[in-house]
């Protein structure tokens, strides 16, 4: 072989030794850092629900639809009364609350007895307070009972997840 094609194959393996040293680093960081969410687009995915049609904006005439009332005595938050986060509170507003190690989680427990998806509380038809585990391993405690099914909840009654301990309070 000639000095010139060896060279230029020396050459063709550096850079593609560069490109996958290059590429290597960006998987790292963003397994380490995650993925950038540009704030702009989250508050525009946030406010139009999946398949809901593209509508103008609405003027100040028009009625905005009014969030369901809640019924009178109903829990208005979930409180952690024990555990690292001892003191977190978490406004109930009708949505699922997702408890577990998982970064997408309502309540991020920091936990080692905490499943990454170990339990959820969520609003039933009635409109009473449900908890139910996701098959954690080592088990949601509903007053010191181990969940088996979906419980509801009434207010004061401890969650035990680990040793993390979270009420539902008025």
């Amino acid at each position: 072989m000639s000095d010139l094609t060896l060279t230029v194959m020396r050459l063709g393996f550096l850079a593609v030794l560069w490109l996958f040293v290059i590429v290597a680093v960006q998987v790292i960081r963003s397994d380490l850092f995650g993925t950038k969410v540009n704030p702009r687009s989250a508050r525009r995915a946030a406010a139009a629900p999946a398949g809901a049609p593209n509508r103008p904006p609405q003027t100040q005439q028009s009625a905005a639809p009014a969030q369901p009332r809640q019924r009178r005595g109903a829990p208005t938050h979930l409180v952690v009364v024990q555990g690292s986060l001892a003191g977190t509170t978490v406004a109930l507003q009708g949505q699922t609350i997702t408890l577990g190690r998982a970064h997408d989680s309502t309540i991020v427990l920091d936990d080692d007895y905490a499943s990454s998806r170990h339990a959820r509380i969520y609003p039933d038809q009635t409109g009473q307070w449900t908890v139910e585990d996701l098959g954690s391993t080592n088990g949601t405690y509903l007053d010191r009972q181990r969940l088996t099914t979906p419980q509801p909840l009434q207010p004061g009654m401890p969650i035990r997840i680990g040793r993390t301990v979270i009420e539902l309070r008025k």
